[in-house]
């Protein structure tokens, strides 16, 4: 099997104009189109270089929103999350923080020459936000392991 890429992650969601604030107007990624004969709630968005968040309304699911508490995990990132590379980790969190959304943990160096920092959006997933600080940008066979 060979895979060529991850296209979109699906997430089920509580309330759709909430995730619609949090994913276009604070994250500012596009909104695109659903095939026209979806017949349950939803929306997609579009990131730079096609990547995609479909987003499922739970009322037309049988599926619940969000994930359960990460517990301190959602301090390190040690837990289920979705992560977006950034060019500016230091603006976003000036826009993160301007809207009043909290910031769970980081800004924090990884280790590699990244550096980030996690939220919640409004159904509790949990969302890294990453930058390199590094230009020589470390490959993943030059990381050390995490645990042996």
């Amino acid at each position: 099997m060979k895979i060529k890429k991850m296209q979109h992650c699906g997430l089920v969601v509580e309330d759709l104009e909430k995730s619609r604030w949090f994913y276009g107007t604070v994250i500012g990624l596009e909104e695109v189109p659903r095939p026209p004969n979806f017949t349950f709630s939803g929306a997609w968005f579009r990131c730079p270089g096609g990547d995609e968040f479909h987003l499922i309304v739970a009322d037309d699911t049988t599926a619940p929103a969000g994930f359960k508490d990460p517990g301190t995990g959602k301090h390190t990132g040690l837990a289920t999350h979705i992560a977006l590379e950034v060019e500016d980790l230091p603006a976003v969190k000036a826009r993160l923080e301007e809207v009043g959304l909290e910031i769970l943990g980081g800004p924090m160096m990884r280790g590699d020459g990244v550096e980030q920092l996690y939220l919640h959006d409004p159904d509790g997933y949990m969302v890294e936000f990453f930058h390199w600080t590094d230009q020589n940008q470390a490959s993943a066979s030059e990381r050390a392991p995490v645990r042996e």
